[in-house]
């Protein structure tokens, strides 16, 4: 028998979650899934509670600080936010985790991690709009702006793909006119 690591557990929990929402993520059919025995599971979990928790920071580190890493490479504040909406806008990225997590704010420990998720990329997309000279109410709202984009095309890649761009060439320009829309100077209302 292979013996499994955290890590496979928390990988099994998230495509869980993507394939069947939060309900999915339960312990016994996440052995049966991968041929193990419900005790490989508490080996590394106390309880269910922990390995959501745990499949939530790994989330959080894959769908967020590793996506901020890429952008911080980019050389300028506008090559930082085009590398940003460039890794988000993809289908293929695994939106039905971020869908499956939003329609599962009732739950405390996925409240807790989608609002620290949601606290920590506002305040990087913040920054960047400032350091691209807008002020702090104006960086906010773009950042908010931003934000909707990415929820609302992940919303479309499940509800109506058809719509979202998937050519190389599609994506380009969707992201161009993003960028567009984004950086467009403001009216003057601050």
């Amino acid at each position: 028998m292979v013996r499994r690591t955290r890590e496979d557990w928390t990988a099994a929990a998230l495509a869980a979650l993507a394939e069947g929402g939060l309900a999915a993520v339960a312990v016994e059919p996440l052995a049966a899934r991968a041929g193990a025995t419900k005790g490989s599971v508490y080996w590394h979990f106390p309880t269910r509670d922990a390995l959501v928790e745990a499949t939530l920071l790994r989330w959080e580190h894959e769908h967020t600080e590793a996506v901020i890493a890429h952008a911080e490479q980019g050389a300028t504040p506008v090559e930082r936010l085009h590398r940003l909406i460039s890794a988000v806008v993809r289908p293929e990225r695994g939106v039905d985790v971020e869908l499956a997590l939003q329609s599962s704010l009732g739950d405390p420990l996925v409240a807790a991690a989608v609002a620290r998720v949601g606290s920590r990329r506002m305040d990087y997309v913040v920054t960047l709009f400032t350091q691209l000279g807008f002020t702090r109410a104006q960086a906010r709202r773009r950042a908010a702006t931003a934000y909707s984009i990415y929820l609302g095309q992940a919303q479309l890649q499940r509800a109506n793909p058809a719509v979202v761009p998937r050519t190389p060439a599609a994506k380009r320009a969707y992201v161009a006119d993003v960028m567009l829309i984004l950086l467009a100077q403001p009216d003057g209302d601050g």
